[in-house]
């Protein structure tokens, strides 16, 4: 197993969990639960991280999660051509109708 990635909220590991498990790299979010205790413990020890299961994987995680990630600093924001919905640059499909950005 390798740590591939790490975040200070649980829900920004959960992203990169499953945007890598669509892409068929199996993976695990550590620490997630840990999340809680942080004030308790030092906050940098409790952020989630995720781990591809196979050592394999890790360069090809790496580079999609520096696709992913880039992604959401390009450019704007786009309009969903099947509904009108307002949608950041990170998503490529739109979460109301489905609908592939064009």
């Amino acid at each position: 197993m390798k740590r591939v990635f790490f975040a200070s909220d649980p829900a920004a590991a959960g992203f990169i969990q499953g945007v890598l498990e669509n892409e068929g790299i199996q993976c695990m979010v550590k620490n997630r639960l840990l999340f809680g205790a942080s004030g308790e413990l030092p906050p940098t020890e409790c952020w989630p991280e995720v781990w591809v299961m196979e050592d394999g994987d890790e360069d090809r995680a790496r580079e999609i999660i520096e696709a992913v990630t880039a992604a959401g600093e390009e450019g704007p924001g786009w309009t969903c051509p099947g509904c009108g919905e307002q949608l950041d640059p990170v998503f490529t499909q739109c979460w109301n109708c489905g609908r592939e950005r064009s």
